[in-house]
């Protein structure tokens, strides 16, 4: 470690299981890092000069949105009590999360995905990728048993 103390990452993009990660990081009691990755749909295109500066400062206001929208679902805002750092990336989930919890002290916390097991398999799990990457512990938090199965498969 570097001279940092304890922090937990929470990988947050809106889905049940991320929102229930949110409030599952929050409990540890230490220094706090809210991720949102996002990739765009153009995709590596968006980097290249000559594409439109707008276009990318649009979707990275639309992920600040989602990000914000995400603790206001999860916890009713950013509670007075804590002061956590919030992370936009663009890049894919798995990679940024691995390289934002990037030393051994620190925890990775993140929502487990779909149940649905083609949406599993046509899609990369985020979980599984940070859990065989990371450096650091990861802690997959499931969604509420009480979340209705119909929000577990959306987008």
């Amino acid at each position: 470690m570097h001279g940092r103390g304890r922090r937990v990452v929470v990988g947050v993009d809106g889905s049940p299981g991320s929102l229930r990660a949110v409030a599952e990081a929050r409990s540890r009691g230490a220094a706090l890092v809210s991720a949102l990755a996002w990739y765009p749909a153009e995709g590596e295109m968006v980097h290249r000069p000559g594409v439109d500066r707008y276009l990318r400062e649009l979707r990275e206001s639309s992920a600040w949105q989602r990000l914000t929208k995400a603790w206001d679902d999860a916890l009713g805002g950013v509670p007075p009590d804590v002061d956590p750092l919030l992370v936009v990336a663009c890049g894919r989930a798995g990679p940024v999360l691995v390289d934002i919890a990037d030393e051994e002290n620190d925890l990775l916390v993140v929502g487990a995905g779909s149940r649905n097991r083609l949406r599993r398999a046509l899609i990369r799990s985020v979980p599984r990728y940070c859990a065989a990457r990371a450096g650091c512990p990861v802690l997959v938090v499931p969604p509420s048993p009480l979340t209705p199965a119909w929000t577990l498969t959306r987008p």
